[in-house]
């Protein structure tokens, strides 16, 4: 990996193109090294997980809108859509949009953590669109997919947005044009254009995930994976972007996060370097926040030492200056205490989800967050006994560079009426692939199985997963049915509605 500086240039000082970061993203993008067998093996997990949440999600209501929305544009030998059956395409940006909508809205797809976040399986449905309508094998997507992995996790590990609260679709939108980029095989050129278009259309604030939560946590990823479609489209027509996007005087850095002085460094791969950073990735095993994810797996371990639930006097998480102030009480968010707020608020309280995690010894995407369960007396009283606090040494350890010594958890202090304290601490999820139990393909397939149990018939289960497990060898027309289909009597918008203009 090379080590990138990266700055401002005032106008007056020229910065030569193949000095740009979104140059050298995109030279990454068009360097055609061989694809490792690992990484193709974990962009088929990754596929797989991505289709296993969005089946679970098809009937809620943001998915159903962005189905709506997209069966508006059919498209011959255009791409599929989740839910709908293959043989019915649509326009790629719309069912990127769909798709991208589906795959996000239970939140329990794949995760990278470092100056920033990301769920970078995010840039699958844009990429694997584009290769359906564009008529790409599975090379081609395996490829495309390695590369928007890649550029995501390197921006994420170098830049911080949340700092700004700027919302971090925007390293979304600059992956997901530098993976269609390699797709298409298209030049340096092209896919610079494309990635500074990308980003310079997809930034927008964090308030998506302050306060009250809204469908739109949902939508937002997508809507980087359309944007940056568009991009490509115009780039490949073409036309220009705002340059230099990340270095200029009245740049994304200069006038959206660290300012005229600001100095980041990015590590991208070398010239020839293979393309592994899908291979840092890590999935969910519960559906929520990834930061919760180990603090589940303690509560599930440390709920066998408590007899009674009502003779706790308090609870503290010591823990990660991110996990304390974004899903935690450092937040400043009373809807994060609110029994009645909405599942996407829910996802995002450590103290909702601890309280329910300890109590039930189980964590489920729909009944955990129903709001009998959320309004639950007892729960509420557990709920509003816990509170987080930031610890250096947990702070640390989240920003440890070294990827097997990373952590995401925290200590757990249980306070007793009688004045017992019961403590236990987790560094990262059993899930991780440092963890207790590490995800390998069979933990995928079951995810995939049990959340399309009731909702997708064995027979096409079946096929999916045959199908996706032979990716590298798919040719076009195998590659249009890599998508879930279900029986239209059980899904909400099946057909186009006309409550909106579409």
């Amino acid at each position: 990996m090379i080590n990138h500086t990266v700055r401002v240039y005032p106008s007056k000082e020229t910065l030569a193109r193949q000095d740009q970061l979104a140059w050298k993203i995109a030279a990454v993008a068009t360097d055609p090294v061989a694809i490792e067998p690992a990484v193709v093996d974990m962009v088929v997990n990754r596929i797989v997980d991505n289709a296993a949440v969005a089946v679970a999600a098809l009937n809620r209501s943001p998915v159903a809108a962005a189905r709506a929305q997209a069966l508006a544009h059919p498209r011959d030998g255009g791409a599929a859509v989740f839910g709908i059956a293959p043989d019915r395409r649509f326009a790629a940006e719309w069912a990127a949009w769909a798709n991208g909508t589906a795959v996000r809205e239970l939140d329990f797809h794949d995760t990278f953590l470092a100056a920033d976040y990301s769920h970078p399986g995010d840039n699958i449905p844009a990429v694997l669109a584009v290769a359906q309508q564009t008529g790409r094998g599975g090379k081609d997507l395996v490829r495309g997919i390695a590369t928007a992995y890649e550029i995501q996790i390197d921006l994420v590990k170098g830049i911080c947005l949340h700092a700004h609260k700027i919302d971090h679709i925007a390293h979304l939108g600059p992956s997901a044009a530098a993976g269609l980029g390699t797709l298409l095989g298209l030049s340096t050129e092209t896919v610079y254009q494309a990635v500074q278009q990308a980003l310079h259309t997809s930034v927008s604030t964090r308030q998506s995930r302050k306060g009250e939560i809204s469908s739109w946590k949902a939508f937002a990823p997508a809507h980087a994976g359309k944007l940056a479609i568009e991009a490509v489209d115009r780039a490949m027509r073409g036309e220009g972007a705002p340059s230099p996007i990340y270095e200029g005087e009245d740049s994304v850095i200069a006038r959206v996060l660290d300012g005229p002085d600001a100095e980041y460094t990015v590590p991208l791969p070398a010239p020839g370097e293979a393309k592994r950073a899908v291979l840092e990735s890590y999935t969910k095993e519960h559906s929520a926040e990834y930061q919760s994810q180990a603090i589940i797996d303690l509560a599930f371990r440390m709920r066998e030492r408590i007899a009674d639930f009502e003779a706790i006097d308090r609870l503290v998480l010591h823990t990660s200056h991110h996990t304390h102030y974004v899903i935690g009480t450092g937040a400043g968010d009373p809807q994060k205490m609110d029994p009645g707020a909405s599942r996407e608020t829910l996802d995002h309280s450590i103290m909702y989800i601890l309280a329910v995690a300890l109590q039930d010894g189980e964590w489920h995407h729909v009944r955990s967050y129903a709001p009998e369960r959320a309004a639950r007396p007892d729960t509420v009283r557990l709920w509003r006994k816990i509170s987080t606090v930031e610890d250096p040494e947990w702070t640390a350890r989240y920003h440890e560079p070294d990827p097997n010594r990373r952590a995401f958890g925290g200590r757990l202090e249980i306070a007793l009426k009688s004045g017992e304290t019961i403590v236990d601490e987790i560094a990262v999820a059993n899930a991780h692939s440092a963890g207790a139990r590490p995800f390998a393909r069979a933990d995928y397939v079951r995810k995939f199985e049990t959340l399309a149990e009731g909702i997708v018939a064995p027979d096409e289960q079946r096929r999916f997963l045959d199908l996706v497990q032979r990716l590298p060898d798919l040719g076009p027309e195998e590659l249009g049915g890599l998508n879930v289909a279900v029986d239209p009597a059980g899904l909400v918008n099946a057909e186009r509605d006309d409550r909106g203009i579409f």
